[in-house]
């Protein structure tokens, strides 16, 4: 007999934690089970480009630091090439994972600064740009947003997805601030999943 679809029940919901780390980052776990394990690590010394760190915590709408949170991140090289539409420069491969300090909460991911996207197929150009994926237990969906870069002023004015968030102060929630430590390049982009200041995420 055929059953129908109204005797179903609903299947529980599912945040994406707190395992996510044992099956996309192990080693950060604890778990030494991949021969090579993906890293923060995007652009490897030697790299061309001006390499930076970016850095920065993701809190919930409290305002609490979310201490295992797992971000992804995809970019283009310095040239403004993705790898899929060009050659990749060396060991850069454009796509890095890591999570946080599971005692500061802090993130931080070793890369260059990728070059403005130049208009291809019908698509408009683009000012430099890293893109974010986020997932922790408690977010029953991974959250999708950008970054894009304070010293990039004129670039950031003309950005077709940055001109779509109707509200100055929104749009600054995906611009982060550069500064110099130690010698190195830093800009410290902070992510809020809700409430006061929340990023603007992408229905994606």
């Amino acid at each position: 007999m055929t059953q129908k679809l109204g005797y179903f029940r609903e299947s529980p919901s599912q945040t994406a934690g707190p395992y996510v780390h044992i099956g996309l980052i192990p080693n950060q776990a604890g778990f030494e089970i991949f021969d090579k394990n993906f890293s923060g690590v995007v652009a490897p010394p030697g790299t061309p480009g001006e390499h930076i760190v970016i850095e920065g915590r993701v809190t919930d709408g409290s305002g609490a630091t979310i201490k295992d949170v797992l971000l992804e991140t995809w970019q283009a090289d310095h040239a403004g090439n993705y790898a899929t539409r060009a050659p990749r420069d060396g060991e850069f491969r454009g796509w890095g994972r890591t999570g946080s300090n599971f005692e500061t909460g802090l993130y931080q991911f070793e890369t260059i600064k990728p070059g403005p996207i130049a208009a291809y197929a019908g698509r408009p150009a683009m000012a430099p740009h890293i893109s974010f994926w986020i997932v922790a237990r408690g977010i029953n969906i991974g959250l999708q947003t950008r970054m894009y870069f304070s010293d990039e002023a004129a670039a950031n004015a003309a950005d077709p997805v940055l001109k779509a968030v109707e509200l100055a102060e929104r749009r600054k929630t995906l611009v982060a601030e550069r500064s110099t430590r130690d010698g190195k390049t830093v800009y410290t982009f902070n992510i809020v999943v809700q409430g006061d200041n929340e990023t603007v995420f992408f229905d994606i």
